[in-house]
This record gives C-alpha cells, sequence and structure tokens, in this order.
C-alpha cells in the first residue's frame, strides 16, 4: 500500500484500533454472481423512475426513498444488535451520502422527466469509467490498458444493446443527458470514496448513516416540493421498491461486496444495467427481443469480466 493511499485510508476510520487491509481478495465467482443481480434489480429502477418522477416531483421522490432505505437499514441494524457510528464520522459519511446517493438520485429523477429510461440507463453506463480515472487519480488502482479496453468495450457493447428510438435534440433533452452524465460521475468519483468507508466501517451501519444523512440534506427541498405533488398509486408503489429494495438493501450488499473487490470492478455493474433494462422490457412489457442483441449482450459481459478480472476459466489455486 502506497503511502498516499494509507493517509487517505486513515482519514477514514473510526476506530484506530479497528484496521482493515486495503488490498482487495481476487474477483471470485460469487463476486460476478453479485455483479449481475446488483444489475438485475439496479436495471429495472430507470422504468420506476419514469413512473414515480412525473407523479412525485424529483425532489420528493428523492426524499421518500431515502427516508424508506434509511427506515429499512435502522431495522436491520436493530436485528443484527450492530451499533451507529461515532459522532465524529458522520460528516465523512455526509459526503459519501452527497456523492452516491443525493446528487445521482435527484439528476436521474430530473432527467426521468424528460428523457426514456433506456437513455438514462445507457449514461449511467459511464460511471466504471469515471470510477476506473478517478481510482487512478487517486493513486489507489493502476489504469491499466486491460481496463480501459474493458470500459471501450462496455460503451460500444451497450451501443449496440440498446436500440434507442429517435428523440428531438432540444435544449432540455441534452440538459437531461448532461444531468445523467454528471450523476454517473458522481457515482464513478463517490465509489472511491465508498471503497475508504467499507475499509473503516462495517457496511450496514455505515449504509443506514448514508441514508440518514441523505434524508436530512432532502428534508427541505423535499418539503417545500410536496404540495406541487400528485402521488398515484403507481407512483407510490415504485418508490417504495427503489427505497427499500433498490436503494437502502441493495446500497448494503453492494457496500458488503465493495469490500472485497475494488471500486472501478464494482461500479463495472452499470455496463450490465442496460442489458437488464432490454430483458425486463422483453418479460413484462412485451418490447421486441432480437439476435441483433446478442453481440452487444456479449460485449458488455466481456467488458465487466476485464475490469474486474474475473476470468471463469482460471483454475483455483491450490490449497496448502
Amino acid at each position: 500500500m502506497t503511502a498516499r493511499a494509507e493517509r487517505n485510508v486513515s482519514s477514514f476510520h473510526e476506530h484506530p484500533a479497528q484496521s482493515f487491509s486495503l488490498s482487495t481478495h481476487p474477483m471470485h465467482a460469487r463476486h460476478f454472481i453479485q455483479l449481475i443481480a446488483l444489475s438485475a434489480l439496479w436495471g429495472a429502477s430507470f422504468p420506476l423512475l419514469r413512473i414515480a418522477s412525473p407523479a412525485l416531483g424529483p425532489w420528493l421522490l428523492a426524499g421518500l426513498r431515502c427516508l424508506l432505505a434509511a427506515v429499512v437499514l435502522a431495522v436491520l441494524m436493530r436485528a443484527l444488535r450492530q451499533r451507529w457510528p461515532a459522532r465524529a464520522a458522520w460528516p465523512r459519511l455526509a459526503l459519501l451520502s452527497l456523492l452516491t446517493v443525493v446528487t445521482p438520485f435527484v439528476l436521474f429523477n430530473w432527467a426521468a422527466l424528460v428523457i426514456p429510461a433506456g437513455y438514462s440507463a445507457v449514461l449511467n453506463a459511464t460511471a466504471p469509467l469515471f470510477g476506473v480515472l478517478g481510482a487512478a487519480v487517486a493513486g489507489e488502482e493502476r489504469l491499466s490498458a486491460r481496463r480501459l479496453l474493458g470500459c471501450a468495450a462496455g460503451f460500444t457493447g451497450v451501443a449496440l444493446l440498446v436500440q434507442l428510438g429517435p428523440v428531438a435534440v432540444t435544449p432540455q433533452v441534452v440538459l437531461a443527458a448532461l444531468a445523467c452524465t454528471v450523476a454517473a460521475a458522481s457515482y464513478g468519483f463517490g465509489a472511491i470514496l465508498m471503497k475508504r468507508a467499507t475499509l473503516a466501517y462495517f457496511p450496514l451501519p455505515a449504509s443506514a448513516a448514508v441514508h440518514v444523512a441523505a434524508t436530512l440534506i432532502l428534508l427541505l427541498p423535499a418539503g417545500l416540493a410536496a404540495p406541487a405533488a400528485q402521488p398515484t398509486l403507481g407512483a407510490l408503489l415504485a418508490v417504495t421498491v427503489l427505497g427499500t429494495i433498490t436503494s437502502g438493501f441493495m446500497y448494503w450488499i453492494s457496500m458488503r461486496l465493495m469490500r472485497e473487490i475494488p471500486a472501478s470492478a464494482a461500479t463495472s455493474a452499470a455496463f450490465m444495467i442496460p442489458l437488464f433494462g432490454v430483458t425486463w422490457g422483453g418479460l413484462f412489457l412485451a418490447e421486441p427481443v432480437t439476435a441483433s442483441m446478442l453481440p452487444g449482450g456479449l460485449l458488455v459481459l466481456a467488458a465487466t469480466a476485464l475490469i474486474t478480472g474475473f476470468n471463469p476459466f482460471r483454475r483455483a489455486p491450490a490449497k496448502p
């Protein structure tokens, strides 16, 4: 571990006596399966945003989503008898909340008012590139040719996989696309802080604190936006799924996973989100799924393998 990385990690430690190694375990099949599961559930979030955001508005939707996530995680903490992080840790976890929850939630919610869910999912797939670049700038991961090739393959696969219909290029559409890109960048760069947080705190309390902080940050703007909301049953069901599952529970799972693999590897799940968006559309919305999508899907999976370093054909090391 470099001296620079050691200083970065030490700034996140809650208890000096409680230390975790910065080195990560090799990428195993179970990690890869968890990434696919995360992608499958997160892929469903973009259609749900298209349902909930017009009815609730971007700010109220983000606030309710964070509140539900905080409640779910707090209940899990109580059931598992885990303690909240110390008071000194909350400012750092609030910064993590701003980058990985508040900013992307609000921006993707606003974009959902303007552009189709597929567009948002495609632009979200740029998060791994920002994660790789951020990790390289922070000196915590090496910007290898393999990872750059993985990013290129992922973008190519997404372009082949998602056949988006023509959308008129208006200033609003351009702003919405820019909002999605900024949200993806926030995810990517925030993954660096998220990785450090997993080395300093237990994943469940940290995840709960992140969403409590997000709820407090969004409390005023969500409250001001509430009178203009026009809630529907579909919107309420959508925000319930978004808050309890794709935000609360899955954020905890992603923090547990990131504790064992590099941040850039964890964010590579974003490349598979459009793949599952097409799958859910075919299963539940009768959207066409053709053989022409196969090359794109294979490229997406190959990109994830390149960035994560997972090789299904690698033989497991012999036990001593």
